[in-house]
């Protein structure tokens, strides 16, 4: 009788762009896991405090919105996907917009807003069988996860899929545009002062380069095989 692999936590790491989502999907469904993007988490609070024209460079506005912060993730039947909730109102179609992207690596450096997001990651990871990808999962959300892939690619390939994804919503955008807003991104999440991105010490290099989306599933579930025997 064979045993039943035992459920694992999965934690994603890595730059924008670079395909961490995509995996970390790809994984949930293979495996029947709960994804959680903690970068819609990031992206649902900069919405928010853009509509509600919040100051974050005030600690007190800031704690005091984020009293007023209530996140979750549902089923989207249509795509098969978990789409973020904030407040209970569906934003899944306004958090990549490129005002949210201007604006979420600022947003996401403040300790404040970390510590909230953090605490609500880590729960939802207390009963296993789950993926999260982010910026530091492996180092801050899940430092004992079992398992820790650190997500990697090519510069202007990164540049090329984000142009692509947002090109089909935007027209008007262009690829210079993108490449300076991952640049700034990369730069601002690996200097931060609070949880700044870093490959975790025990975590496996993954550069998906020169692969494709099968090629870099069935790497990421041999060693979700190895983890979990």
């Amino acid at each position: 009788m064979m045993l039943k692999a035992k459920k694992i936590v999965i934690a994603i790491d890595g730059f924008s762009s670079c395909g961490k989502s995509t995996l970390a999907k790809q994984l949930a469904k293979e495996l029947n896991y709960t994804f959680v993007d903690s970068g819609a988490m990031y992206r649902a609070i900069t919405l928010y405090f853009l509509r509600e024209h919040i100051n974050w460079n005030h600690t007190k506005e800031v704690n005091m919105a984020l009293q007023e912060i209530a996140l979750d993730f549902e089923m989207n039947d249509q795509t098969g996907n978990s789409d973020i909730l904030l407040n209970d109102e569906n934003i899944e179609s306004f958090i990549r917009d490129m005002l949210v992207s201007e604006k979420v690596s600022d947003v996401a450096a403040i300790k404040e807003v970390r510590e909230f997001a953090v605490v609500q990651q880590q729960k939802m990871g207390k009963k296993k069988g789950i993926v999260m990808d982010g910026r530091d999962i492996g180092t801050t959300v899940f430092p004992d996860a079992e398992l820790k892939i650190f997500v990697t690619a090519d510069p202007d390939v990164r540049v090329e899929r984000r142009f692509k994804e947002l090109y089909e919503k935007n027209h008007n955008i262009s690829i210079e545009d993108v490449k300076e807003n991952l640049e700034m991104r990369d730069y601002m999440d690996s200097n931060r002062e609070v949880s700044p991105l870093r490959k975790a010490d025990d975590a496996i290099v993954l550069d998906n380069t020169n692969l494709t989306r099968e090629e870099q599933l069935k790497l990421a579930l041999k060693w979700v095989k190895e983890r979990s025997a």
